[in-house]
């Protein structure tokens, strides 16, 4: 019996951006009617491959075929013309439009006066026979991201998409949304659909794909039948090592140094973003701060830290309102910040490791004498940093932009925690690192608490949110829900209240966290 030819054959991939080989000799097998998981490392060559695939990019060598025939792919046109379509990671949609009009959006098949009715019906024709729920005379600017993701699954489906691209595609999801796409991918395989889904989410590998193939640093690392293979196994693959387990947690913990009472703080767009906020978190204490991004964690962030003015409510750490501290004041109290973005908020690019690691503290000794900076301790203090938080290269004078992500992490970490605070705002962490650079993240953020420092941990993984915190808040509309100890906060409970379901809990407030 013949074997069935694959609907994508990639062989011998390669692709260099400039001195960085993106791939090398690559090849990906998927066959008609999978759900074909790519994964891998931040930087494995993951979203190159498929950007490859779909015309953003060109190889410099190697083959495409589909359905068994060579296909030169010159752009997002050839691919959407061979019946392959990408739903990339931020959405492309237009807000003001409404969900019927973002489906046809560059497709009007009907010239140039749009039939809103056809439209519509057709629309929801693709609705009904995938099972995809939305509205289409809804605009996308009234609709939550699940929908939004929909809307672009619909999107390749209208214009007659076979194989389906999906980057990356729960990081904005809570979990009931998460397992409403799940089933809309299976009900697409059903329909004879093929899958190629890009992750890092090993959970997610094992729920819902067929088969997995592993990506190492720009090569082939596994290729892999997802029932006959593990988690574990796929990480190996993913990192080379074992992973190590995250300790369990244990001990009291102590005094209350963070206490945030009814606090309110207008958005940059002039509107309420927070809205009567109280919370509290102890010594030896992580708090998870769970909720879909936009609901108010990072405007809370800032307040706390005086980077956003409060309106109203009291912010006080150690039993000392700060609430209308400046940044260097609040610092100096004993507050540690690893910020949203590390790159825009928590580095100078230009700048060195070393002068990196002492940006907050440059004013004093031993760093600077009477105004005036110490090259010579500022590379020391550098160079003893970049080993003790193991930043690769150990060079306290190479350019910090030039760094990995993982290692300017390490960097802001490093800066933020070698003066032993009392209280750590730790605001997506691990955002855009790999395995193994979370795992580096966790064990320091693990060992401030378990030296008696108060962290409040804001993070859209819920799984880290899960795996790390005592006691978990969740955020929405600006407002918090729920404060649950971590042994009652489900992964269901967790997601109804992300998606705005009140619920009567024991435990309303962080601000008496016994």
């Amino acid at each position: 019996m013949a074997l069935e030819t694959p609907i994508v054959e990639m062989r011998g991939i390669s692709k260099r951006f400039g001195e960085l080989q993106a791939l090398a000799d690559v090849d990906l097998t998927v066959h008609r009617g999978d759900i074909h998981a790519l994964v891998g490392e931040n930087g494995a060559g993951k979203t190159t491959l498929m950007n490859i695939l779909y015309g953003l990019y060109r190889a410099d060598a190697g083959t495409t075929r589909i359905r068994g025939n060579e296909a030169r792919i010159a752009g997002p046109r050839d691919a959407i013309h061979l019946g392959i379509g990408m739903i990339h990671q931020h959405f492309m949609l237009v807000p003001p439009l409404t969900v019927a009009e973002n489906v046809v959006l560059g497709d009007e098949r009907g010239g140039p006066l749009l039939d809103r009715r056809g439209i519509e019906a057709r629309v929801s024709e693709l609705e009904a026979r995938f099972g995809i729920r939305a509205d289409p005379s809804a605009k996308i600017e009234d609709v939550p991201f699940g929908v939004q993701q929909r809307v672009e699954i619909l999107k390749v489906l209208y214009r007659g998409s076979e194989i389906l691209i999906f980057d990356e595609p729960t990081a904005v999801l809570t979990p009931q949304e998460v397992d409403d796409l799940f089933q809309i991918v299976r009900t697409l395989r059903g329909e004879g659909k093929t899958v190629i889904l890009i992750t890092h989410k090993l959970r997610e590998v094992m729920a819902v794909s067929d088969h997995v193939t592993v990506l190492r640093e720009g090569r082939n690392a596994a290729q892999l039948v997802t029932t006959r293979t593990t988690p574990a196994q796929i990480a190996v693959a993913m990192v080379g090592r074992e992973l190590r387990e995250i300790a369990a947690r244990s001990g009291t913990p102590g005094d209350v140094v963070l206490e945030v009472s009814g606090l309110t703080a207008p958005s940059d767009r002039g509107g309420p973003a927070l809205k009567g906020i109280d919370l509290g978190v102890r010594a030896g204490e992580i708090v998870g701060l769970a909720g879909v991004g936009g609901n108010g964690q990072s405007e809370l962030a800032q307040c706390i830290l005086g980077l956003r003015d409060a309106s109203a409510g009291v912010i006080r750490v150690g039993g000392v309102d700060v609430a209308h501290d400046d940044p260097h004041r609040t610092r100096r109290r004993g507050v540690a910040y690893v910020p949203e973005d590390r790159r825009v908020e928590g580095l100078v690019l230009p700048f060195s490791v070393a002068e990196n690691f002492i940006l907050g503290k440059q004013d004093r000794a031993p760093y600077a004498r009477r105004g005036i900076l110490r090259a010579d301790a500022i590379r020391r203090e550098g160079a003893r940093l970049a080993t003790e938080f193991d930043v690769r290269p150990a060079d306290p004078d190479i350019e910090v932009g030039s760094l990995s992500g993982g290692n300017q992490q390490k960097v802001v970490l490093g800066r933020e925690l070698s003066e032993s605070p009392k209280l750590i705002v730790a605001n997506q962490p691990t955002r855009g690192l790999d395995i193994a650079a979370t795992e580096y993240v966790h064990e320091r953020l693990l060992d401030q608490r378990s030296r008696g420092c108060a962290i409040l941990l804001i993070s859209s993984e819920l799984d880290e949110i899960r795996d790390l915190s005592d006691r978990i808040a969740v955020m929405f509309e600006g407002r918090i829900l729920a404060v649950l100890p971590a042994s009652e906060a489900t992964e269901d409970r967790l997601g109804l209240l992300m998606a705005g379901h009140v619920e009567a809990v024991g435990e309303r407030s962080g601000t008496s966290p016994a």
